[in-house]
């Protein structure tokens, strides 16, 4: 019986300690715990971010006073995919931004991981392939969690509901990277045009393939 007793009370004090460890992680913490697991979902409000521009200034979201939405892309200077969809997402962003869906880019990557994407290299591949929207830096890479992004090109697509930012499209942009013209199905396109003429995107997500996000280690 004594045995028993000890035994009973060591387990009391392990569930105890347990208990006591689990309540010591903050909200913020859990919270992030779930977001790098989960990212957003279709439907999901996305939160607003203020991120460097690369002409230095800061740019968010709620800056676009007349935007109906945007195309979020996320994108780097390296990458074989992202620099094949170059082209395409300078026309996504000169076709919907008179319809008030412009493109916002986003570089996740560390430079230090990968130096050809520092914000330097940025600024100049800009002006090479003749940008069109913001290129944004996510500097302390704590932006693309949130969305879930994974590969370099990742796009979500939002529309604006009142004062949220909610997430209508996650995916890729069309379904050849190698070659535009002989793309068949343009995701991003189709769910613009589909949330212009206020009608259900047909496809809201898709696998998004590219090169890997460089994570800070």
């Amino acid at each position: 019986m004594k045995r028993f007793k000890t035994l009973l009370t060591a387990f009391v004090i392990s569930i105890s300690i347990l208990s006591f460890a689990q309540a010591g992680k903050t909200d913020s913490e859990t919270s992030k715990e779930n977001t790098d697991k989960k990212g957003y979902q279709v439907g999901d409000r996305a939160t607003d971010f203020e991120l460097k521009n690369i002409d230095g200034k800061m740019v968010s979201l709620k800056n676009f006073t007349d935007a109906k939405g945007f195309i979020v892309v996320f994108t780097c200077n390296h990458c074989p995919y992202a620099k094949s969809y170059e082209e395409r997402i300078v026309e996504l962003d000169k076709t919907y931004k008179q319809y008030g869906y412009p493109v916002i880019a986003i570089n996740p990557n560390d430079p230090k991981v990968q130096p050809q994407d520092g914000f330097k290299e940025m600024i100049t591949r800009a002006k090479e392939k003749g940008f069109t929207f913001p290129y944004l830096v996510d500097e302390g890479q704590k932006i693309y969690p949130q969305y879930g992004a994974t590969k370099t090109p990742h796009v979500f697509v939002l529309q604006k509901e009142g004062d949220k930012n909610v997430v209508k499209y996650i995916g890729a942009i069309d379904n050849n990277y190698e070659n535009a013209a002989e793309a068949t199905e343009h995701y991003v396109k189709d769910a613009v045009d589909a949330l212009i003429k206020g009608e259900p995107i047909k496809t809201t997500k898709t696998v998004a393939i590219g090169c890997t996000i460089k994570v800070k280690k």
